[in-house]
């Protein structure tokens, strides 16, 4: 990491959050619902799909998981009511995961039910390699009971060949990302070429399995590798489709469209704005150069 890009993370408490909020409106939607509705239905005139994800995660209390039920019922309403095309996706931990896995998914049961009654799509996010087994579990028991649950797989996991074989035998639907938690080398592979090899074989294995890939990536070399896979195979635009961040790689994102591609934003919001983005901070220190700069600039 950049001497002072790990300064600047280490002071990220420091920084005013009126600061961290102005960087913060590029990544996030807002706090409220309606903000996050009025983005999709900006992408979907853009001509991009979307997925609305309730900010929150590691909860400490169970009553949190309630608010976050809440919170996805509402939005799943307000999706099918305005017609948007959005699905949605869950963080286990917001569900109490890690506190109690048996209320984690009658939690989740409630989401899957209200989002059954819809027909919508739901994505269960993976999260750091401590829950990556419990997570694969409860996508299992779940996509028996709502063909329209999917997935996420890591690249950077050395597990994740294995774990796509397991997605493969039930023809799953799996957003394929690096994975951005900072995990050991036992582990997980360190070397950005050696992610890349993965996450290029990841998705052709999927592909080829006959399962619907999310190919979520930012990085141009590996969406140039997916896009010589889709041409090889002959694949339909209904076969697949690129996904990204909301406020990133936005040169590459009209490139995919307008080659007619089908594309998905990721659309985080909520009350929890102030902690995602902060670890988006950290996790991505080249992004510290824009709080330098909020800093000298007072904010404007």
């Amino acid at each position: 990491m950049n001497p002072v890009n790990r300064a600047i993370v280490a002071t990220l408490p420091l920084v005013p959050k009126a600061i961290v909020r102005r960087i913060a409106s590029r990544y996030v939607a807002g706090e409220t619902l309606d903000e996050a509705l009025a983005t999709v239905a900006k992408l979907n005139a853009e001509g991009c799909m979307a997925t609305l994800d309730v900010l929150g995660e590691d909860v400490t209390r169970r009553e949190e998981t309630e608010q976050t039920v809440e919170a996805y019922a509402r939005a799943l309403q307000e999706i099918a009511a305005r017609r948007l095309d959005s699905n949605i996706s869950v963080k286990l931990t917001a569900l109490g995961l890690k506190l109690d896995p048996a209320e984690c998914r009658r939690q989740f049961g409630r989401i899957v039910d209200a989002a059954r009654s819809q027909g919508i799509f739901v994505r269960i996010d993976m999260e750091d390699s401590s829950v990556t087994e419990e997570t694969i579990r409860i996508f299992l028991e779940f996509r028996e009971r709502y063909e329209k649950t999917g997935l996420v797989l890591q690249a950077y996991l050395r597990r994740t060949a294995s774990d796509a074989r397991r997605a493969a035998a039930v023809k799953a639907n799996v957003r394929v990302c690096k994975g951005i938690y900072v995990e050991p080398p036992q582990i997980a592979f360190q070397d950005p070429d050696e992610i890349r090899d993965s996450y290029a074989a990841t998705v052709d294995f999927l592909i080829d399995a006959g399962c619907y890939v999310g190919i979520a990536t930012h990085d141009p070399l590996l969406a140039e590798r997916a896009r010589v896979t889709i041409a090889s195979r002959k694949l339909p635009r209904e076969a697949y489709e690129f996904q990204m961040l909301l406020g990133v790689a936005g040169t590459l994102r009209r490139r995919l469209v307008a080659e007619g591609h089908r594309l998905r934003v990721y659309v985080p919001y909520g009350d929890a704005w102030y902690a995602y983005s902060v670890r988006r901070l950290k996790e991505n220190p080249s992004i510290a150069g824009h709080v330098i700069r909020g800093i000298l600039t007072g904010g404007n």
